[in-house]
């Protein structure tokens, strides 16, 4: 049973996937039925900022410890996360197209702040990328991963929140979701949506984790 949260994650997604476009939903102005994708656009941002807060984790213990396992969960959660937050930039371009006219209001600091924080990300590969010698790149990868962290919290968190013209719900003045009609009928597939893709993404990075020490031990390549 040591795989429980996988079938947890197939479950929960598969009702997310159902209730999410077959399930009632409140009446909300603006919102109509676009709010549906409530139950993937934020879910996807949970699941991102978790795992760029895991491969921060994993960063600060290989500087502690040169142990390269730990370099190799690093950088997987880090290419998850990075996935996750492309997926997230896309459902809100097509909910941003439904509620504001537009697939990227560029006058809107969130959505500006998201993109910034995927190319510090970005730099995070190309950073990796550039290093032949394994315990440099580790050593590099591992300090820029501290930097890239604590940008992208500012860039997507506390810039939009202190900013007076963001269009997004709880910033810039404007209600959160709390404030709308955010009924039971919302609830109970938004939370389990959040754990479901959470799952998914940790659950795609240990197939990374996997697949990255099977080649390194095909090479005869440290994977401790």
């Amino acid at each position: 049973m040591k795989n429980w949260w996988k079938y947890l994650c197939i479950l929960l997604l598969f009702y997310t996937v159902i209730m999410g476009f077959l399930g009632p939903i409140p009446e909300l102005n603006i919102l109509e039925e676009s709010i549906r994708n409530l139950y993937f656009h934020v879910p996807m941002w949970f699941a991102m900022m978790t795992l760029m807060f895991v491969s921060l984790v994993y960063s600060i213990l290989y500087l502690s410890n040169q142990k390269i396992d730990h370099d190799i969960r690093a950088a997987a959660f880090a290419k998850v996360g990075f996935l996750f937050g492309l997926l997230g930039i896309i459902t809100g371009s097509v909910w941003a197209r439904a509620t504001w006219g537009a697939w990227w209001v560029f006058e809107e600091v969130k959505l500006n702040g998201a993109a910034a924080a995927l190319l510090v990300y970005a730099a995070y590969f190309i950073l990796r990328g550039s290093f032949d010698d394994e315990e440099k790149k580790a050593r590099f990868s591992a300090v820029y991963s501290i930097f890239a962290f604590v940008m992208f919290m500012v860039l997507i968190n506390v810039i939009p929140r202190i900013s007076n013209s963001s269009l997004h719900p709880g910033n810039g003045g404007n209600p959160g979701f709390n404030s709308y009609d955010l009924d039971s009928n919302l609830r109970i597939v938004f939370y389990p949506a959040v754990i479901g893709w959470i799952l998914l993404s940790v659950w795609i990075s240990t197939l990374l984790i996997r697949m990255e020490k099977i080649f390194r031990k095909k090479h005869q390549l440290d994977i401790e």
